[in-house]
């Protein structure tokens, strides 16, 4: 009797032992099981943030790509009306002194690593009184019919048409990738790692004056 009592106490023991155990070892698969798939959504969000951020990125270098071009054209435009415009030197000194301007402000942009608020700004403020300057040209130039009639103006009314287009559509797209990747931030649950990962919101490209969001009139 005693024998048969022992026998069942140790085999009640080995029982509690291999229940104790397995028990934990389902308890610490299930915890890895967890840790992976967490790694693997950190991994997902990493990843996406990352492929959002270039595409803003590479929205903002068409932006920049199209103010170049505008920045380009101006010389051409006032050595193509300075010998008609010959009593007009202090509009024609304006408009080169706010494309200078606007080039410094665009290169800042560039040596702040991408655009930031601080730059944008200026970039923005500085483009506008270019955008200015260039229309004050193009509406004094209605006064001179030989200017309107020559074939380099009609050129360069075509280019910057087509230019003002360029950079009123790649400033639209811009905008619309930066608003994706900034809700993509802001959302649940990559609000969690995305500034641990170094995401932060990117500020928008915007023109406050509703006067010079319109692209200037070059019509001849």
């Amino acid at each position: 009797m005693l024998e048969v009592n022992l026998k069942m106490q140790i085999i009640k023991w080995i029982r509690d032992v291999l229940k104790f155990f397995l028990g934990g070892t389902m308890l610490t698969i299930a915890i890895l099981i967890i840790v992976f798939l967490l790694v693997l959504w950190a991994i997902a969000v990493y990843n996406r943030l990352v492929q959002l951020r270039n595409q803003v990125n590479n929205a903002w270098s068409q932006i920049d790509v199209q103010l170049q071009r505008r920045y380009d054209l101006i010389p051409n435009l006032v050595e193509a009306v300075k010998g008609y415009m010959t009593y007009e030197k202090g509009t024609l000194e304006a408009v080169i002194s706010a494309r200078n301007q606007a080039q410094q402000a665009r290169s800042q942009v560039e040596q702040s690593g991408g655009p930031t608020a601080s730059s944008l700004k200026d970039l923005a403020a500085a483009d506008a009184v270019v955008k200015g300057a260039v229309t004050n040209i193009m509406a004094l130039a209605e006064n001179y019919p030989q200017l309107r009639a020559s074939e380099n103006m009609q050129q360069l009314q075509e280019e910057l048409s087509s230019t003002e287009n360029k950079v009123a559509f790649a400033r639209q797209s811009y905008n619309d990738n930066v608003m994706i990747y900034n809700t993509s931030q802001q959302t649940f649950p990559a609000v969690l790692i995305a500034s641990t990962f170094g995401h932060h919101p990117v500020e928008l490209f915007q023109i406050e004056d509703q006067q010079v969001k319109k692209a200037p009139k070059v019509s001849f």
